[in-house]
């Protein structure tokens, strides 16, 4: 590789320092947020630069289109992704999400954005290989954009509001499509009740992830087993006397082959969940005795009937999330949601042209 050939621009770089300074980047060099830029963007989708979106936990304040745009211009984005930007930045705001929480928490708590749907592949998603990667300027920007929205109009700043001890790199940007055409399987959108020409997009309160490897399994059982076991982390039991590893409705991004293998051997997707679900059990007996006693008193108190009852990782079998994704192999993923409550929400993806 060589250095790039064009002029030095320092205007460019007064604007990063400038930017850097007043706060709003997340230490990455971002695209100047001009009024030309953010015009063209809200001009391209028709919205109103004042029509207010919602309003952005964890300071509450209120999210215009011009508010979103801005961050989506520093993101990098094409003033094509704003819709889908806006809607992601909806659906974080819905109290079911929980943002205040996953903003605030000292936990490493971050939006994951899904997207389904033709608009994906109008955009140029990737939904393949190194889909959770690098490389894809929708899925990289997209998410960011969320991020620094989050950031910038929710107020959620390290060490103000936002408190992670340690976070996460999904805190930069987490991103990606389902890979809808490879799945053999009704896609996550479909699930939850859109159209499959729908464009949604469904946001998750990831706090982790989890490389699952099985390249010797092809039977379903024998892949549920090892999605199972993968899932049993006991630091990573949610707060509260329910009892549960992660959030209570985990996320699996499948490949297609494992997927396809679930399905050669018989498996509907609800038949996958209940397979996995069934043998993601925790004794109690796998905890230090002092995380085990606080659970047993929690659950006590709770009036709960089995106190000494084992762990499980959702409260029913289609709380599980399965997403397909990526290319060629078998390497899967688990990602906990956040143990202090959250559910994921989809939105649908608006435009006005």
């Amino acid at each position: 590789m060589d250095v790039w050939q064009g002029n030095n621009d320092g205007v460019w770089d007064k604007a990063q320092e400038e930017l850097f300074a007043a706060g709003v980047t997340d230490g990455l060099p971002v695209i100047p947020p001009t009024r030309e830029r953010v015009a063209q963007m809200l001009v391209h989708c028709g919205f109103d630069a004042d029509e207010v979106v919602t309003t952005l936990p964890p300071a509450f304040e209120v999210a215009t289109w011009r508010d979103i745009a801005i961050n989506a211009v520093m993101a990098g984005c094409l003033p094509a992704y704003l819709p889908v930007v806006g809607a992601a930045v909806a659906a974080i705001a819905d109290t079911e999400f929980n943002l205040i929480g996953i903003a605030t928490t000292t936990g490493s708590a971050a939006p994951m954005v899904i997207v389904n749907g033709p608009v994906a592949a109008e955009l140029g998603m990737n939904a393949e290989g190194n889909a959770l990667g690098p490389g894809n300027r929708a899925n990289a920007t997209i998410g960011r954009a969320v991020s620094l929205a989050l950031r910038n109009i929710g107020g959620a700043k390290p060490g103000e509001l936002d408190m992670a001890t340690l976070g996460q790199s999904a805190k930069y940007t987490c991103c990606f499509a389902e890979n809808e055409a490879a799945s053999p399987w009704p896609a996550l959108h479909v699930e939850r009740g859109f159209a499959p020409d729908a464009n949604v997009v469904t946001v998750v309160g990831v706090s982790g992830s989890v490389e699952v490897v099985d390249s010797a399994s092809s039977k379903p059982q024998d892949l549920a087993q090892t999605f199972a076991q993968s899932m049993l982390i006991a630091g990573n039991i949610g707060g509260g006397a329910d009892g549960l590893l992660g959030g209570g409705e985990p996320l699996i991004i499948m490949p297609p082959e494992i997927a396809t293998a679930f399905h050669r051997g018989g498996c509907t997707k609800a038949q996958a969940k209940a397979a996995i679900f069934e043998r993601a059990v925790m004794p109690l007996d796998r905890l230090s005795p002092p995380v085990r006693e606080h659970l047993v008193e929690l659950r006590t108190s709770a009036a709960q009937s089995d106190a000494n009852g084992p762990l499980r990782v959702a409260r029913r079998p289609d709380d599980l999330m399965i997403v397909v994704a990526g290319g060629v192999g078998v390497k899967a993923a688990y990602l906990p949601t956040w143990g202090g409550t959250t559910r994921a929400v989809s939105r649908a993806i608006g435009t006005r042209r």
